[in-house]
């Protein structure tokens, strides 16, 4: 792969790095033919005389093309490219579980396993496609990660290694001098000796304290973050979950243990993540599962632009600036958070899902709560669960499915494949395949039309209400109907008191 072929594209992006526009930062780099180094499309250095330029789609394409990683605008750093949940083909997927650290895991077999293919064809197309094929680009990703814990913690340059994925100390330091023209120890001395020379801490400046890591958390501006956090805080689940105005932390399972994460938004505004992993291999797959959670590599300014155009949606683009598209910490736990929630309100679900993970759900060391398994809820699920029994056993015929295998979710998953597989297992119709594909793998362009709340935010904003009607206007804004979803549960009037025990219609769990 040359880089981009299109003059036109390549004239975009010229007009982008000449520009210095953040935007862009993330969503390719640029190589420069007169230094061979890569940078981000920001990068302060002078911009190059355009026809020195190549522009690479990832960072490891540039590097296998022979250029190294820029000490000044350091491109790893930047927010991850949108593409990869605004594009739904095996090359957007490969990205996705690769972040989700399938390749340290399961190796190229079990990744090309994943996606359907041979490994060769998947080398061969992610080459043709990306530039790299799947060991560049897990190389791409384990230097991004070290790097990050290089610059950001005091950890040991041997933690930070297995924390990053990487088999051994010595692959580390040979992928860090080889990507970043640095050894380990001057990428960590570089930034101690920039947070000496201008008296404060840098962005990165981050710590590790009896076992916590502390990282920031990069994204582009703005940021709906107090949609975020309330989101969050009306679901979360009491010994699960906690959340506060400014922040979300729950227990989750990874493949090596418990851990611990913890999301927050500090003063200046930034978005910090404090996680404790029982094995340092699991620290990358939790960075992206926090970064999925909070949607933090959308791109903003995309939506917000194409969605303000429209006059209806102008006001409330104009007031919740870069609103956010909630994903999720567990596939398999949001598919049974959103069948349990199926028509009733969010407050019934969360008692009913607290129930559930109080009874069945495992404690951790230090006294959390993990959500239970979907063995457990297979097996005892009958105890615990209310309601209609159909639900029950809908429930738990998706939680044994899930368990044994013969069901697969995954953030990986083609969107039409994972949508065609919910619906065909008894008791989940449109609303929750739906749902659960814009929670699980980040698709931007979901529409909702049967969701309650969805037809009171448009009844609010002036748009038609009928779901046929609705779908129909909804269609002028893709690729970005997940985020017109958003808008419209945010639109949705205050509900003044019941004052009866009728029952509620459907809202997003």
């Amino acid at each position: 792969m040359e880089g981009v072929g299109s003059t036109a594209e390549h004239d975009e992006r010229y007009r982008a790095i000449t520009a210095k526009d953040t935007r862009f930062d993330g969503q390719f780099v640029t190589a420069v033919r007169s230094t061979r180094i890569y940078c981000r499309p920001s990068c302060p250095a002078r911009t190059p005389k355009p026809e020195n330029v190549t522009f690479y789609a990832t960072s490891a394409a540039a590097h296998e093309a022979g250029y190294r990683a820029c000490k000044r605008c350091l491109p790893e750093a930047a927010p991850g490219s949108p593409a990869w949940n605004l594009r739904g083909d095996a090359a957007a997927r490969a990205m996705r579980l690769i972040a989700a650290g399938v390749v340290e895991q399961e190796g190229v077999p079990g990744l090309a396993r994943r996606l359907g293919y041979s490994p060769r064809h998947l080398t061969r197309m992610l080459t043709t496609e990306l530039g790299a094929g799947p060991l560049a680009l897990a190389r791409a990703h384990r230097a991004h990660t070290a790097r990050m814990l290089l610059v950001g913690t005091d950890m040991p340059i041997s933690e930070v290694a297995f924390s990053a994925g990487f088999s051994s100390i010595r692959q580390c330091n040979e992928t860090i001098r080889e990507v970043f023209e640095m050894t380990p120890g001057e990428l960590r001395a570089k930034r101690r000796a920039l947070a000496r020379g201008t008296h404060v801490t840098t962005d990165d400046s981050d710590t590790v304290t009896q076992g916590t890591i502390d990282l920031l958390l990069p994204h582009r501006a703005p940021i709906d973050t107090a949609g975020l956090f309330a989101w969050m805080a009306a679901r979360a689940l009491p010994g699960v979950e906690s959340a506060t105005a400014t922040s979300f932390s729950r227990h989750l399972r990874m493949s090596g243990g418990p851990a611990h994460v913890e999301i927050r938004q500090t003063p200046s505004g930034q978005l910090r993540l404090r996680a404790k992993v029982t094995r340092l291999a699991d620290l990358t797959p939790l960075v992206a599962t926090a970064r999925r959670l909070f949607d933090l590599d959308a791109d903003p300014g995309a939506v917000d632009d194409a969605l303000s155009a429209h006059p209806e949606l102008a006001p409330f683009v104009a007031a919740v600036p870069g609103i956010r598209v909630p994903g999720t910490a567990d596939p398999h736990e949001m598919l049974i958070r959103a069948m349990v929630g199926q028509q009733i309100t969010v407050a019934a679900a969360r008692t009913a899902l607290t129930a559930l993970a109080e009874q069945l759900g495992e404690r951790t060391a230090d006294g959390g709560l993990l959500f239970p398994t979907m063995t457990a809820i297979a097996e005892h699920g009958a105890e615990v669960l209310r309601g209609p029994a159909a639900r029950s056993r809908a429930i738990i015929g998706a939680a044994a499915a899930l368990a044994d295998g013969s069901l697969t979710l995954t953030v990986g998953d083609d969107a039409v494949a994972q949508r065609a597989a919910l619906l065909a297992m008894p008791g989940i119709g449109p609303w929750t395949a739906d749902y659960v594909r814009m929670r699980v793998i980040g698709d931007p362009d979901v529409f909702l039309p049967g969701d309650v709340a969805v037809r009171a935010g448009a009844a609010a904003s002036g748009l038609p209400a009928d779901p046929a009607s609705l779908t129909a206007w909804a269609a002028r804004t893709a690729p970005w109907r997940s985020y017109l979803t958003a808008h419209l549960w945010r639109a949705v009037p205050a509900r003044p008191p019941r004052r009866s025990a009728r029952p509620a219609p459907k809202e997003n769990p």
